[in-house]
């Protein structure tokens, strides 16, 4: 007679206790252990550990798997159990972690696989191949493909939150949390009358009132400096979306802009002089170019595609000099300039900001950090089971991703979604912009060291999205590439893998739609190739998401420095502009808030998330990747210590990739 002592662990979440039957089953390589109940009457309290004592007649050989599963108690009573973990001390003296982290349904059944990591050629024992085949066809059964637009990455196919699997889903913690926080909003707004207000703004100072409660450093600094030259040009480095601007070497046709016009921005010189000492830049909205705004509170919402031109001077402000609204040039499409009068120059501005909204809520935003994550987050769910090594490497960053896309899809693009309703990018050009978008999106655009270099703004100052990024890329890349080579100590280790081939080549066909232009890999051939797309993924994941994320509340708070909607064309002549059309412009009451509201919402901390090299998952028990996880952590201190000390010399500190404030996945 022999004694395995197992150890269960129960969830700390709420509700994740249980009065069930809890049975489990020992697997080994030479026998299994009879199903035992492990309950005796006890029930599992919330954040316990439990031992119990399984005797068997002889030992069951190496440990390959463990089973469990539930019944109500008396047939009646009806409760799930979230497990953490399983550990378990063998006749030898071995003690095996399995990780479980699952809820367990009534009838359910749960298979366990120890901790150790395994290739899917490594996994030899014949009953380990044939759970590992069976978990992935279950899951590939819960987790289905589907088409959520034409032309764009393919989702999960659930139309609600509730629908899916209960371990991907919010904990009870951040749904309340998150619902609460929606509720204050929306009662908020119904109470001051504003919500369904649609007439103009009479004077900007009255955003100031619906600001009061929500003020920080930030939105004050903006709401003083929004239409200055400076800190219009400083948020194409560290703004919303620090990935518009790149270098210009040669001005485009369509943007006839001459010396004349810049002479006065740029100080005696001239632009041919400036863009060969590397001084001039561009932001293009071309992709903006023929979307029809939408119709807001019954109407008409216009939108631009301009051209701005920007100009790093010698004491490192970036500094707009020109902007046209729209693509193609004409006497009644004029370039605006700073020397213009100062209610026009401040309007082509405002036009600016607004296509800034529509290309960063939608391509950076909701495609290149939320739909890619979900991408990414449904092949690791069919393809890769909990033994693999990258399955526990990639586990926290696709935390609750599915469930905040499903809710973005159904509250915020959906027809009567808040951006589909309140934004000019609203109605059917918020999918054409998203179709586009997707067709244009490369590898190289992800992968930020690529994308730096692409655009030309490795020796720009003050970059501080580059600066932080590019630390937080190694660190990443660094951590990866030690962790993955610990499995695939060969290249040939990469091409046998079946399950990493399926991965990769779903992310290919679902997400990239087979496109060859993207430049994304269709399978993988060598270990330095996996090494570098599993770091872009993870970065997509944590730090871009909270780099075009976090800060939306702080720079859009403000209204006229991030307008999701403009009332007027764009000027056709100079000289028309006043304050009081540039109020008749903006978005109405109604609109401003009912957007303030949402920004509010998605920027808001939460109690239940964990940032970037946490791992609050026990699925590692081998010495290696523990070592591995501790030298991440401390590179992560290291590289948030440099940031606040950076930080305390800057007027406007620059916080978004701090790695205390990058969340491990896109859960928000």
């Amino acid at each position: 007679m022999v004694i395995y002592t197992v150890t269960a662990h129960t969830g700390k979440q709420l509700l994740a206790g249980t009065t069930n039957l809890i049975y489990i089953q020992l697997r080994g390589t030479e026998a299994e252990s009879e199903e035992q109940n492990l309950n005796h009457l006890q029930g599992f309290r919330q954040g316990s550990e439990r031992a119990f004592k399984i005797r068997c007649k002889a030992s069951l050989g190496e440990l390959v798997s463990v089973e469990i599963y539930s019944k109500p108690f008396m047939g009646l009573l009806y409760n799930q159990w979230f497990c953490d973990k399983i550990l378990i001390k063998t006749p030898e003296g071995d003690e095996i972690l399995f990780p479980c982290y699952s809820w367990l349904d009534r009838n359910e059944r749960l298979v366990l696989r120890p901790a150790k990591a395994s290739l899917v050629f490594q996994d030899i024992n014949p009953i380990a191949q044939r759970q590992r085949t069976r978990q992935l066809e279950e899951q590939q059964k819960l987790f289905r493909w589907r088409v959520y637009a034409e032309g764009t990455p393919q989702v999960i196919d659930y139309d609600t939150a509730l629908a899916l699997p209960a371990e991907v889903r919010f904990s009870f913690t951040k749904e309340t949390e998150f619902n609460f926080n929606a509720g204050k909003q929306l009662a908020a707004l119904k109470l001051t009358g504003l919500a369904e207000s649609r007439r103009s703004w009479e004077s900007l100072s009255q955003l100031e009132v619906i600001l009061c409660e929500n003020r920080g450093k930030t939105i004050e600094y903006i709401q003083e400096h929004w239409d200055e030259d400076e800190f219009f040009g400083y948020q194409f480095l560290n703004g919303l979306n620090p990935m518009m601007i790149q270098r210009c070497s040669k001005l485009p046709e369509n943007f006839p802009v001459t010396d004349d016009m810049v002479k006065d921005s740029l100080r005696g010189s001239s632009l041919e002089q400036e863009m060969k000492k590397g001084n001039i830049f561009l932001s293009d909205y071309k992709m903006l170019d023929g979307l029809v705004g939408n119709v807001v509170n019954g109407r008409q919402q216009y939108l631009t595609a301009p051209l701005v031109l920007l100009y790093s001077n010698p004491n490192g402000m970036m500094l707009p000099i020109a902007i046209q609204l729209k693509q193609k040039p004409s006497k009644e499409n004029p370039i605006f300039l700073p020397t213009d009068l100062k209610a026009d120059w401040k309007l082509a501005k405002i036009f600016v900001r607004n296509a800034e909204f529509a290309v960063h809520e939608i391509d950076f935003h909701l495609l290149r950090t939320h739909l890619l994550a979900e991408v990414f987050t449904m092949a690791t769910l069919r393809n890769l089971p909990p033994p693999h090594p990258l399955y526990k490497l990639l586990f926290p960053h696709i935390r609750y991703t599915l469930q905040i896309n499903i809710m973005a899809r159904n509250r915020l693009i959906s027809k009567d979604g808040v951006i589909n309703v309140y934004a000019g990018v609203g109605g059917e050009s918020l999918a054409k912009l998203l179709k586009r978008a997707t067709t244009s999106l490369t590898y190289s655009a992800l992968c930020l060291p690529d994308n730096i270099s692409e655009r030309g703004l490795e020796n720009v100052p003050h970059y501080y999205y580059r600066d932080d990024g590019m630390k937080l890329w190694n660190i990443i890349n660094k951590f990866v590439a030690a962790f993955l080579s610990h499995y695939y100590q060969c290249d040939a280790h990469v091409q046998k893998d079946t399950e990493l081939q399926r991965w990769i080549s779903e992310i290919f066909t679902n997400g990239f739609l087979g496109r060859d232009g993207s430049g994304i890999p269709s399978s993988l051939q060598t270990v330095t190739e996996l090494v570098k797309f599993v770091t872009m993924v993870i970065f997509t994941a944590s730090a871009q998401h909270a780099a075009l994320n976090n800060g939306q509340f702080e720079f859009g708070g403000w209204m006229p420095n991030f307008p999701s909607a403009l009332r007027k064309p764009p000027p056709k002549e100079k000289g028309q502009t006043t304050e009081d059309s540039i109020l008749e412009t903006l978005p109405d009451v109604s609109t401003t808030v009912n957007i303030m509201a949402v920004l509010r919402l998605l920027t808001q901390d939460y109690a239940d998330q964990y940032p970037l090299g946490h791992f609050p998952e026990n699925l590692h028990d081998e010495e290696v990747p523990c070592k591995l996880i501790e030298e991440f952590q401390k590179d992560l201190r290291e590289l948030s210590d440099l940031i606040e000390e950076r930080n305390k010399k800057l007027e406007l500190p620059y916080t978004y990739l701090n790695p205390k404030n990058v969340d491990n996945s896109v859960a928000i």
